[in-house]
């Protein structure tokens, strides 16, 4: 049961922080929305900086179970169709899964206030996709589905538009449906220029 309580108030604690930020969270309001009063949730947590902590630590183990890492990558295809549908998979997770969409909104909120939220959206929003992508791309430059190059700048030039979209989508969620059409389109362009 406490376990249930402890993520009750993790999940509780995404969704004001991803609206308020964490300085506009209070944790009054956090309690009464959990249907607990303050000292329920310092039962759990010592101070608003351990919900916090505990928090990103949740989000780094959920975005890298569901999404991916650079110590979880997705295999290497077998086909240019089968990279452009990974892309479009691991895309579609990540502009509709609510958590992962909240911890974006979480991090770009906070990179200016707390330095573990900085690095953690610095990984997450461009260099852990980078990371991600070389060694698939350079699986797929062995097995002769790419020409050959540095994987990890065509790592960079491939997910650096993706990333900007998927932002687009967070700052304008009417607009998610054309931002996913143009990122198929632009990874169909991209294996276009290098499929062999």
């Amino acid at each position: 049961m406490a376990k249930d309580t402890k993520e009750r108030i993790l999940l509780a604690a995404l969704e004001m922080f991803s609206r308020k930020g964490y300085e506009g969270t209070n944790i009054r309001e956090l309690a009464a929305s959990l249907g607990l009063v303050k000292s329920g949730i310092y039962k759990h947590y010592e101070s608003k900086e351990a919900i916090w902590n505990a928090l990103l630590d949740r989000m780094i183990a959920y975005y890298g179970e569901h999404f991916g890492s650079a110590e979880h990558l997705p295999p290497v295809p077998d086909s240019l169709e089968d990279f452009v549908s990974m892309t479009m998979r691991m895309v579609n997770l990540t502009v509709r899964d609510e958590q992962i969409v909240k911890t974006r909104k979480v991090l770009t909120l906070e990179q200016y206030r707390d330095e573990r939220a900085r690095d953690l959206a610095t990984k997450h929003f461009l260099t852990g996709l980078a990371e991600m992508f070389t060694p698939v791309l350079a699986g797929m430059m062995e097995k002769g589905l790419i020409r050959r190059d540095d994987p990890a700048m065509l790592a960079f030039a491939y997910t650096t538009p993706i990333s900007a979209l998927i932002h687009l989508c967070d700052r304008e969620p009417e607009k998610t449906e054309e931002a996913l059409r143009r990122i198929e389109a632009f990874s169909r362009h991209f294996i276009r220029t290098y499929g062999m």
